[in-house]
């Protein structure tokens, strides 16, 4: 079955309101094994809402709508979506025990005139309760579509179609959609692509979606089967080629996993230290380390030396060798990085040295990016060319020295 999600809202539209609904519901959707072709949005505009249901409600099995339900004015969803199916809006008791047994719970606070609105439900819909908040949803089916109607607050959204909607689209269900996400970090969305260009082509029942983040490549391998086993059975020869082809590159099979999750985990079950020196990426990296839970563990210090007098007074590095080099220099990177190490007694420490722009620094282009990676008595130093602007250089220059730090532990431990 088709299922096509609306979201209405001025406030979507103007960008002043994150649309999750549509996250979240296009993820459960596709979870139940529901193909979906289109998303819209649409403003609190009773003509252009009536267009877009009525379109949708053409070729499509299943519309969930989210938004519109409350008690203004410019909640119009419930009485757009009557008239397209060309029925009443008739008054509901049950909804209107929960509505006077709701405010009463709410110290101070009367029911004003509007609030009853929504006590009125689409003649022959399922009305479903609300738990997080006075707007009813409602379900309606004839032998054309199917309509669900959802509030738009996330808050009542999620509990309403999991405990609701949810049992009731499962009837529906033929098969299920399973997904498996490989990351990648250290190659391009374009060599990806050419490493694995036959299983693309070919692809069926899984296919492969790419997804380029800052600086990653991820990997979405996607099953439709009868059950989530049989799905993983079909998924597991794909899961298999692309680490023996892209191995070298691939950090974790898990979605939940972020890169600095990896090697922190890596780094405790060791009981091994980290520390870190920045000079263009201001602390950035430092922050993705503490961001996550466990890090205190591992990391003992971290040092902003953005001037080449801080490196030379907090970190060590000798005078000569900025003189001679330059601050943004292989040399002076693993000058950084054997620094903090040894002022700190950490096992391993990383160091990144660089020009984030917007203009050129010692004669080296913007963008221009050292890391290395010390750990006992040896050292790894890589050279990047970052292109965009101040910030995307300095995002992935810290996801880049964290997958530096990736291979180094897996090297060596």
């Amino acid at each position: 079955m088709v299922v096509e999600l609306i979201s209405v809202g001025t406030e979507l539209l103007l960008g002043n309101t994150l649309n999750t609904n549509a996250v979240f519901l296009a993820k459960e959707c596709a979870k139940l094994g529901l193909s979906s072709f289109h998303q819209i949005t649409v403003g609190d505009n009773f003509k252009r809402m009536y267009e877009v249901i009525s379109d949708a409600r053409s070729r499509t099995d299943i519309i969930i709508i989210t938004g519109g339900l409350g008690p203004t004015s410019d909640d119009i969803t419930k009485e757009v979506v009557a008239n397209v199916v060309n029925k009443e809006l008739i008054a509901d008791d049950h909804s209107m025990d929960l509505l006077m047994t709701y405010f009463p719970a709410k110290t101070g606070q009367n029911i004003t005139q509007n609030n009853f609105k929504q006590t009125l439900k689409i003649e022959d819909s399922i009305v479903l309760d609300n738990s997080n908040g006075t707007a009813p949803g409602y379900i309606y089916e004839d032998d054309k579509c199917i309509i669900i109607l959802l509030p738009g607050p996330p808050s009542e959204v999620v509990p309403m179609f999991k405990n609701s909607v949810l049992p009731y689209l499962k009837k529906f269900q033929n098969n299920i959609i399973y997904s498996k996400m490989v990351k990648m970090c250290g190659i391009g969305e374009s060599k990806v692509e050419t490493m694995i260009i036959d299983l693309i082509k070919n692809q069926t029942n899984p296919t492969i979606a790419p997804y380029a983040k800052e600086g990653e490549v991820h990997l979405r391998i996607t099953a439709s089967a009868y059950s989530e086993k049989e799905a993983k059975e079909i998924i597991k020869p794909t899961i298999l080629e692309l680490k023996n082809r892209l191995n070298d590159y691939i950090f974790t099979e898990n979605e939940e996993d972020l890169l600095e999750n990896i090697i922190i985990k890596k780094l405790s079950a060791n009981n091994l230290t980290l520390s870190i020196a920045e000079s263009c990426t201001g602390g950035l990296l430092a922050g993705r380390i503490t961001s996550v839970s466990g890090s205190s563990k591992i990391f003992n210090e971290g040092f902003i030396t953005y001037s080449n007098e801080a490196k030379i007074k907090h970190l060590g590095v000798l005078e000569d060798v900025i003189s001679k080099h330059g601050a943004i220099s292989p040399e002076t990177a693993i000058a950084m990085a054997e620094g903090v190490k040894n002022k700190t007694n950490s096992d391993y420490s990383l160091s990144i040295t660089g020009n984030a722009g917007p203009n050129s620094l010692e004669n080296k282009d913007v963008g221009l990016v050292f890391i290395a990676c010390a750990f006992k008595e040896s050292f790894t130093v890589e050279e990047f060319r970052i292109k965009g602007n101040r910030n995307r250089v300095r995002e992935y220059a810290t996801t880049y020295a964290l997958n530096l730090l990736r291979k180094e532990l897996f090297k060596s431990i």
